[in-house]
């Protein structure tokens, strides 16, 4: 395999850093193909640093990537060459005292940077992205995370530029003598240099203020282009929640005189928290009841309070090293996840993060690419971008939170906060404050941060009727993963409830408590619960207490008999899951034998009864009609037959749209309000279940039903309902009447890029449309793009990743077209070619065909030429 020689770097070999930077003054020239960056550092030996006093001052190395250098001076005077020495990665400096002022001029070209890390253009406008490593890109610098520094930074640009922004706040503004617009800005505040910022641009902007629990008024600032300006309110409203709730749940106040959003098209990330100028993908804050649906308005203000609260949980306490990024976002995507169940449904946000956790973590956890929390190595870190860092990381510190309980957790990270203010610390850091806070011991739940794979719990149950107890038996194990084979026990947290023969909850304890948290902490622990005076159903690992694969033998009686009684509403939608699951895996079995498939009756009889429940959230009976999705499927068997998977999907779907065909239109049309658009949880409630039920309408593809979705479309009263219409349409109507409506939708929104990466991604991931032949054919649309990373996840990664049926085509087609993008994309961004791959990184679990196919396509992307240590990293260890 051809490669750039990417070498590994092991979390065992850290070192504190050399030297320190005081002090880093910037000046941007902009100019498109020729930016002229300016640095003046005040360079420190690092006190705590490894010393050998015979060896001398050690040199003092600057991470570059494709830089210019034009000079570099000490403490004023031109340092002679053999004074400093160009290598591949940076630059390595002779040292000879230990402060110094450093001062080094080089030159980038931001137009041509279609990675889009660095300093790069987005429609014209100058933008960075700097986590993890973009700012070699910039200028020599020593570009990690545990060199903080104090940053001043000045831009000169063309009057064509009239908004320039950087971190902090702005302290002066001028003309040069040329005419060309001068702005200081200055971040009191040390920080790495992954949340350095810039933007330059010809933008328009909306305000509002902020009155901080101290009486401080921020200012609040949304740029964007001119297009985009009426669809900032939604983003605004939601930084204003954030900054309340962050002061109210975990007392941390904002801290700079302005807060800053900047929308950029061009971005690979949904966004960055950079210090007081947060740079986003214009996808995740851009909103209007025309142009989003309800999706995307929650996305939007799950996004804005995620970035907002690294200011504290990144920003003023940061990672010490890249290992350790969990310690931020584990722990920031646990606080945007809890603001959001209290904005919204709590229930159903549960359940949407579970089902992100089930279907693409815990593959993750069993693929080639599987690492811990905290994970001991990495070739590129940009790799490690990943759901286990995330979304399990948050899972880690949720289950500390249910450990401790609310009021104790934030005693933890008060003392967290407060202890490591300023610094650069790790995942041990944040432990041990919650442990000295609380006078807790989490020295075995560790172990989560440190053993990768997803855990299995076996439970059985016993009831003694002459002794009125009930014991539950749990039996845990982790699978071996690259580089574990052996795996310790973990800590892990069972929340549990019984249910009584007449679904009421049962009293655990003489308290009359309904819910008790059992810690497993040996392979093998027995609970015992007493005065319990009949034989319960249990309710096990209720909220999703703990991230692990739950395996106990219910039957199909209990699991209807959860979904119409129990408490807990995320497990009411797990039993559903879980009788859906097992339906669909007997139907697999059943296909593949070449039996006729039997109609799902205890499935229908659940979905039935939980459509006649008007009393509960509407937004919890959809996601209790929701099957699980063809990729959830893939990751329950041992093996994976895509073709079976489609057919029993399809089968179960249309079935139960037949049989309940006349129970679907009495919800809809009770839920069909004619009221103006707000994006309030109880109005996205019912257009949710709405559109479910006309998505099951047009699957009978009755005449009638389609004739509905017709008229929703053509009313376009918001676009949750114009484009939930359209959808069904598309899977399920007139290829001509598809055509038609896709038609005219475009052409009414063919100038806003949101919505036309929207239409994209209707097209690739339907599995009745989206054939290989209209994917090719939406590459060569004019509004796509390969340089913009939005169209080309709409397009190509939602024909990868969601169009399960088109994607596994049986002459292997849509693998080879995965790889023809992805050694495409490599050559423009590594970044975007390397999570695009990930699809055909699980081809060992797929069947001999398949696997053949699979691992075919890897192979051509291996022998293709020089790969990105990015994408060489993900194709070796897939074929390893």
């Amino acid at each position: 395999m051809k490669n750039a020689q990417p070498h590994t770097i092991y979390l065992k070999d850290y070192q504190a850093p050399d030297y320190l930077i005081d002090r880093t003054e910037l000046l941007f020239d902009l100019k498109p193909n020729a930016t002229l960056v300016t640095s003046r550092l005040l360079v420190r030996r690092n006190p705590d640093a490894v010393k050998d006093d015979e060896a001398g001052l050690p040199a003092l190395w600057l991470d570059g990537i494709d830089l210019e250098l034009l000079s570099i001076a000490v403490d004023g005077a031109l340092l002679p060459a053999q004074r400093f020495r160009e290598e591949a990665g940076g630059l390595s400096l002779t040292v000879d005292k230990p402060e110094f002022l450093l001062e080094i001029q080089t030159r980038i070209a931001p137009e041509s940077n279609t990675s889009l890390e660095g300093l790069y253009l987005s429609n014209g406008m100058y933008c960075t992205q700097c986590e993890a490593e973009g700012f070699r890109k910039i200028t020599f610098y020593p570009d990690r995370p545990d060199v903080m520094s104090v940053f001043t930074t000045t831009i000169v640009a063309p009057a064509t530029y009239p908004v320039l922004l950087s971190n902090g706040n702005k302290v002066d503004s001028g003309t040069t003598e040329d005419g060309r617009l001068r702005v200081t800005w200055e971040d009191p505040f040390a920080k790495p240099s992954y949340l350095f910022a810039l933007v330059a641009g010809d933008l328009q902007y909306v305000e509002d203020t902020f009155t901080t629990c101290s009486g401080r008024n921020v200012k609040l600032q949304l740029f964007t282009e001119a297009r985009n300006i009426g669809k900032c309110a939604h983003a605004m409203t939601s930084l204003k929640r954030s900054m309340r709730w962050d002061e109210e749940v975990y007392g941390r106040e904002y801290d700079l005189d302005i807060f800053m959003i900047v929308a950029v098209d061009h971005f690979n990330m949904g966004a960055m928290e950079n210090k007081g100028l947060n740079i986003f993908n214009s996808a995740c804050v851009l909103a209007s009841p025309e142009t989003a649906t309800d999706t995307a308005f929650q996305r939007i203000e799950a996004i804005v309070a995620h970035e907002y609260f690294h200011n504290w949980s990144g920003n003023r306490v940061t990672c010490r090293d890249w290992f350790q990024l969990s310690l931020k976002e584990g722990f920031t995507v646990f606080r945007d996840a809890e603001f959001s169940a209290d904005m919204n449904s709590r229930a159903v946000k549960r359940i949407e993060d579970v089902t992100l956790l089930r279907t693409a973590q815990f593959a993750e956890d069993a693929g080639p690419m599987s690492h811990p929390v905290r994970p001991d190595s990495y070739m590129e870190i940009s790799n490690f971008y990943t759901l286990t860092i995330y979304e399990k990381g948050a899972e880690v510190v949720r289950m500390i939170h249910t450990i401790l309980g609310a009021e104790a957790f934030r005693r933890g990270s008060d003392l967290y906060f407060e202890r490591h203010d300023g610094c650069a610390v790790t995942c041990e850091d944040f432990v041990v404050a919650m442990e000295d806070a609380n006078n807790a011991d989490l020295k075995q739940f560790r172990r989560w941060y440190d053993q990768a794979g997803t855990p299995v719990l076996d439970v059985q149950d016993e009831y003694d009727a002459e002794n009125a107890t009930y014991t539950l038996t749990f039996h845990q194990h982790t699978p071996a993963t690259p580089g574990q084979e052996e795996k310790l026990p973990l800590h892990i947290p069972v929340a549990v409830g019984l249910l009584g023969a007449n679904g009421d909850a049962l009293a655990l304890d003489e308290s009359d408590s309904k819910e008790k948290v059992f810690h497993l902490t040996e392979a093998t622990q027995s609970f015992t619960l007493h005065g319990i005076n009949e034989r319960p159903l249990p309710s096990l690992l209720r909220g999703f207490s703990a991230p692990v694969k739950l395996r106990f033998d219910y039957s199909n009686t209990q699991l209807l008999f959860l979904m119409q009684h129990d408490t807990d509403a995320f497990n009411r939608w797990d039993a559903c899951q879980r009788l859906a699951l097992r339906t669909l895996e007997q139907l697999q079995t059943q296909y593949r034998a070449g039996d006729v498939l039997e109609s799902p009756t205890a499935l229908i009889d659940g979905f039935s009864a939980v459509l006649g429940h008007t009393e509960l959230d509407p937004a919890l009976v959809a996601k209790m009609l929701t099957l699980p999705s063809a990729q959830e499927m893939a990751e329950q068997g041992s093996e994976i037959d895509a073709e079976a998977i489609v057919a029993a999907r399809e089968f179960v779907r249309s079935t139960i749209a037949g049989a309940l065909k006349s129970r679907f239109l009495t919800r809809y049309h009770a839920l069909d309000e004619r009221k103006a658009y707000q994006p309030t949880a109880e109005d996205i409630a019912q257009r949710s279940l709405k559109n479910t039920c006309l998505a099951y309408l047009c699957n009978t593809g009755d005449e009638d039903a389609l004739t509905l979705a017709q008229a929703q479309f053509e009313r376009g009263e918001n676009m949750t309902d114009v484009s939930a219409a359209l959808a069904a349409l598309v899977e399920y109507g007139a290829e001509g009447v598809a055509e038609e409506r896709l038609a005219s939708f475009y052409q009414q929104w063919q100038h806003d890029t949101q919505v036309v990466e929207s239409w994209f991604g209707m097209q690739s991931s339907s599995a009745s449309f989206g054939s290989l032949g209209r994917v090719r054919q939406l590459l060569s649309h004019p509004a796509f793009e390969l340089k913009n990373p939005n169209k080309v996840r709409a397009v190509i990664g939602g024909f990868a990743m969601r169009n399960f049926k088109q994607f596994h085509r049986e002459d292997g087609s849509g693998y080879e077209f995965l790889a023809d993008q992805v050694i495409a994309l490599d050559g423009l961004n590594p970044q975007i070619a390397s999570r695009l791959v990930t699809p055909l990184t699980r081809w060992k679990k797929y069947r001999a065909r398949e696997a053949e196919q699979i691992q075919g396509a890897l192979k051509r992307i291996a022998d293709s030429g020089e790969l990105s240590p990015d994408l060489y990293e993900v194709v070796s260890k897939s074929l390893t």
